[in-house]
């Protein structure tokens, strides 16, 4: 047996740390070509500089992923085999699952052809309605970029070839040079990232389907992979591998269906021995490694473990959503994690808890949630393994929210009852004065109703003299109404004269300011009464030149004995050019004051 390259070595130990990315399961031969095409086409010599050139530069691992993770999928690939599922392995399945749920994992999916293919399938054997109510299929894979792109179901007429016309114009939307797979059924297709090697499967899995992808794995982690499918499938279950995988030396497990086309139907109770010593085919047991890993997974309380170099080796699912941990953060040194500092220092407890072999406490330590959301945790420290040999660190979270709320709740209240007991006292105190207080105001008013009898005589004699004046106020209100309406027929005459008359009127005050503008200046200048009340004649935006109205209007207010006349040329509101005659007369006051100026324009042509 060759010796494996201690450099190569390293190199996957780093991507692991660094990255999260583990590739030390997969067989060395096929992992080294494909690092070595990399490192050529990087021009690198040796594992060691290529090492040197991912620390300093961090996107070389994107290129050096997609060159491992080759992604090698296609629509329908090995026709026969799909027909074989189709018109074989089904039918079965789907009779025995009349009614609920169907779940299917597409475990390696890349860019999304095989899950696209699955659900095609399920929906010609099921009809659409029922597939979009029964169906939900799980895509995963470890590369981020391979999972964006199947979201996307967006593909080309080469990726496409592979389909059968009438299957890809009932399921494919053209928008242009590219397709889309249909919006109804892109929704029962969940895609997700999920390293095989590291992550928890997905459970109740009635197909599995994982192709070409246990073939880069080694021996030991192929074992570890199949035993995690045993789990993820549910009874009767179907698992479906691709043509170079074959399942050798893992009957207890997984029984062919169809060799040749690799099928597999799911042994109930199969299994190898368990670390407790029973065969996990044994009535009621399951491979004991899964099921610590899913005990660990389900767990309520966040909980984590530190390995003895103080990496963090696992962390729960309630963990991984609280503290926003990710699968790259497995392996990697506990206190360059924000966690062994924030929201508590937790190294000190970590140092203890390995040295001394005692568990330690660390209480209501405050955490902010979000913004605006705060929480408090007890976070338990504790040694693993024996007094003599310790193989680790675990810790948990107790979510100690609740109790802290009750708690500050009750002082608050306590708190509030102390002051409102000081309160009452005073409040009693305040009473008793109050009391006799009213006790001397009632004397007091007492005296106060004979002087409001006595006040009330004096009214009533001012009421009647009051009944008077109101007699004469309503006759001075009818003279002033009479009054007002002839004042009003007044108005109603000038307005009548000025309407009639067939040159256009204006009346301006001292100040220039429109006060009357009849039916002919606003024929004649385009403008209405209401836009030009108030407004200064000579801003008015009309045809009118504001340097020959001024002196004109100018001359009438100082010498208020005779009209002063003036032919203008103007531009009306039609754009014609005109002449006007424009006569400008003062109007005065009882005291001969200047009251305004009356314009009258007439049109000459």
């Amino acid at each position: 047996m060759t010796e494996p390259d201690s450099a190569f070595e390293d190199l996957l130990h780093y991507l692991r740390d660094s990255r999260g990315f583990d590739f030390t399961g997969y067989k060395r031969t096929s992992l080294m070509r494909r690092v070595d095409r990399r490192m050529q086409d990087a021009d690198i010599p040796s594992y060691e500089a290529y090492l040197d050139l991912l620390q300093v530069r961090p996107d070389e691992f994107t290129a050096l992923f997609n060159t491992i993770l080759i992604n090698v999928t296609d629509f329908f690939r090995d026709p026969d085999s799909w027909d074989e599922l189709r018109q074989t392995v089904l039918p079965p399945m789907l009779e025995r699952k009349a009614t609920g749920p169907i779940r299917i994992w597409s475990a390696g999916c890349a860019t999304g052809e095989e899950a696209y293919t699955l659900a095609i399938v399920f929906a010609e054997l099921l009809g659409v309605e029922a597939f979009r109510e029964r169906v939900k299929i799980y895509a995963t894979d470890v590369d981020e970029e391979a999972l964006a792109d199947a979201r996307q179901a967006t593909y080309s007429e080469r990726d496409l070839s592979g389909m059968p016309p009438d299957l890809r114009e009932k399921y494919f939307e053209s928008t242009g040079p590219r397709s889309t797979f249909g919006k109804d059924l892109r929704r029962a297709v969940i895609f997700g990232r999920n390293d095989l090697v590291q992550d928890a499967p997905i459970s109740r899995i009635d197909l599995l389907v994982c192709r070409n992808t246990l073939m880069y794995f080694n021996a030991e982690t192929q074992s570890k992979v199949v035993n995690r499918f045993h789990f993820a499938l549910a009874p009767e279950g179907v698992l479906f591998l691709g043509k170079a995988e074959m399942l050798l030396g893992h009957g207890d497990l997984f029984a062919p269906l169809d060799l040749k086309r690799r099928f597999f139907s799911r042994v109930e109770n199969g299994g190898r021995r368990s670390a407790r010593g029973h065969e996990d085919g044994e009535p009621g047991t399951l491979p004991v490694d899964l099921l610590r890993e899913a005990a660990l997974a389900a767990g309520p309380l966040p909980q984590m473990v530190l390995s003895t170099d103080g990496r963090l080796a696992l962390a729960n699912d309630s963990a991984t959503r609280m503290f926003g941990l990710s699968a790259r953060d497995l392996g990697r040194p506990f206190q360059d994690l924000e966690l062994s500092y924030r929201p508590v220092d937790l190294r000190s407890s970590i140092d203890k808890a390995a040295t001394e072999r005692q568990d330690s406490w660390l209480r209501e330590v405050e955490w902010f949630r979000s913004p605006g959301e705060r929480g408090w945790f007890d976070v338990q420290v504790i040694p693993l393994g024996t007094v003599d040999r310790g193989i680790g660190v675990a810790i948990h979270f107790h979510d100690v929210t609740r109790h802290r709320r009750l708690h500050d709740e009750l002082e608050q209240t306590h708190r509030h009852l102390e002051t409102a007991y000081e309160e009452l006292q005073s409040t009693n105190e305040e009473l008793e004065t109050t009391n006799e207080e009213l006790q001397s105001t009632v004397e007091e008013l007492e005296t106060t109703n004979e002087e409001l009898q006595s006040t009330n005589e004096e009214l009533e004699t001012m009421n009647e003299e009051l009944q008077s004046m109101n007699d004469e106020l309503q006759s001075m209100n009818e003279e002033l109404r009479d009054r007002t309406t002839a004042l009003n027929d007044v108005n109603g005459y000038f307005d009548s004269v000025l309407t009639s008359l067939q040159a256009g009127v204006v009346v301006v005050d001292p100040e220039l300011r429109v006060l009357t503008w009849n039916r002919q200046a606003e024929d004649l200048w385009g403008l209405r009464s209401d836009e030009v009340a108030g407004q200064h004649l000579l801003n008015l935006d009309i045809g009118l030149p504001a340097d020959e109205i001024r002196p004109l209007v100018r001359a009438a207010l100082a010498d208020g004995t005779d009209p002063h006349h003036a032919d203008v040329a103007a531009r009306n509101r039609r754009g014609r050019d005109v002449t006007i005659r424009l006569t400008c007369t003062a109007m005065r006051g009882v005291a001969d004051e200047p009251r305004g100026v009356v314009l009258v324009m007439s049109d000459l042509g």
